[in-house]
């Protein structure tokens, strides 16, 4: 009767390390990870580190020449943004298999992990895939649709 649960507890535990050596991996790998991503207007292309940090910045063909401040800036945060959702993304495809229940261990479940709270404005749990509006869309909305500039522009 204890051969049962010794061999459980045995399997348990090699889950458990080779679960431990998978996070750890993954760890490494995701250290030197990065994004590219352009702005929608081509304008401005980042780099963005494996803590979604900004560590690169390129202004495209001399674009923010004729944009004014306010267009150009829109168009940092939307590159920003974009880049900051592709790391977020490899994270949790990284990290989501390795949150899968114990099989060894009776009663064991799934953890749950609160991306949207990990990760904040990175990345919002995919609710923007239907069409909804980002940030960015609303300030470019606010540049080209002020009412009080003539032609939408400052």
């Amino acid at each position: 009767m204890n051969e049962p649960y010794a061999e459980r507890i045995h399997q348990a535990r090699a889950h458990l390390e080779a679960t431990r050596a998978a996070i750890a991996r993954a760890e490494q790998d995701l250290a030197g990870t990065n994004a590219t991503a352009r702005s929608r207007d081509r304008a401005v292309e980042v780099t963005i580190g494996p803590q979604g940090e900004l560590s690169g910045l390129t202004f495209l063909d001399n674009k923010y020449l004729s944009m004014t401040g306010p267009q150009l800036a829109a168009s940092v945060l939307e590159a920003a943004q974009r880049g900051r959702q592709q790391v977020a993304q490899r994270v949790m495809d990284t990290f989501r298999p390795l949150m899968a229940a114990n099989p060894d261990v009776p009663g064991s479940r799934d953890i749950d992990v609160d991306w949207d709270r990990l990760f904040g404005s990175a990345f919002e749990g995919g609710r923007r895939a239907g069409g909804g509006r980002s940030s960015g869309d609303r300030l470019r909305d606010e540049i080209h649709e002020d009412p009080d500039v003539p032609g939408g522009r400052r």
